[in-house]
């Protein structure tokens, strides 16, 4: 196998487990250098040891707790000074939530908000000026076919993803020219823990696995076609299965994908 990404550094938040650990493992295949960032410190090292075996150029493990706003500058100076460098950078990590707009509590979109659009911006603000400096560098995010229209208990996770969108292709539109690549990661449904760790209306764990999520598609599934897409650079990649569908039904019929968000059981 082609080694794509031998001598790249590539920063993957949310890397412990799902979508960002499979998508991890598969960059090291390619002959990439990890830097790998979640809570578990644990799992980061036997994560790290993995990617290793599978012919990464080097792996890191680089533990933090996103909520952490006033901290979240000096982790990306640390990502950065392993190698004294990123090439690419993948916002993966994130919080999902299940609970109506009414009865969700605003401490719990604050949290959301927090993990999921304010450390990643931050990061990037970090980020972004020295990959100018280089003249290239290729920006990852994961958003969700939540943020392409508004979906039931997902007041707080809707709106993040909905602002992640905004965020990377104003980013996209105004450093293109410098080198800049953005990939937008949009994925459906697919079978990681994210449902498990949701957080309900006062905070609690949502402590289960959504019938939706249970029928999705891999994360290994969506970890490689992720992975290809960071090599092409592409502006977006869907993942997912028929849900995915939704997409183009917003995009060609608004009303009808209205009426079917409406009708979609939740979890």
């Amino acid at each position: 196998m082609k080694k794509k990404l031998q001598g790249k550094v590539v920063w993957i938040t949310g890397s412990s487990s799902g979508i960002g650990l499979e998508t991890a493992y598969a960059c090291a295949r390619l002959g990439a250098t990890l830097i790998l960032t979640a809570l578990e410190e644990n799992l980061l090292e036997e994560a790290c040891k993995k990617c290793k075996e599978l012919g990464a150029g080097n792996a890191y493990a680089l533990p933090f707790d996103l909520s952490k706003l006033d901290q979240v500058a000096e982790l990306a100076d640390k990502a950065w000074s392993l190698e004294n460098k990123i090439d690419i950078f993948y916002n993966n990590a994130g919080i999902s939530q299940r609970g109506t707009t009414i009865e969700t509590e605003m401490s719990v979109i604050n949290k959301v908000m927090n993990i999921n659009y304010f450390a990643p911006v931050i990061m990037t603000k970090q980020i972004l000026p020295r990959m100018v400096e280089r003249g290239s560098g290729q920006l990852v995010v994961t958003t969700s076919i939540n943020g392409r229209f508004g979906f039931p208990l997902r007041c707080a996770y809707s709106s993040s993803k909905h602002a992640l969108y905004g965020f990377f292709e104003t980013v996209q539109a105004e450093y293109y020219k410098q080198g800049i690549r953005v990939t937008i990661v949009c994925p459906g449904r697919v079978q990681t823990k994210i449902s498990f760790y949701a957080l309900e209306k006062d905070g609690k764990q949502h402590a289960k696995m959504d019938a939706g999520q249970a029928a999705g598609c891999t994360a290994q599934q969506a970890g490689r076609k992720i992975a290809r897409a960071i090599c092409k650079k592409k502006r977006e990649v869907l993942v997912g299965r028929t849900e995915l569908l939704m997409v183009y039904i917003k995009r060609f019929f608004p009303s009808l994908c209205a009426k079917i968000a409406r009708s979609i059981n939740p979890t």
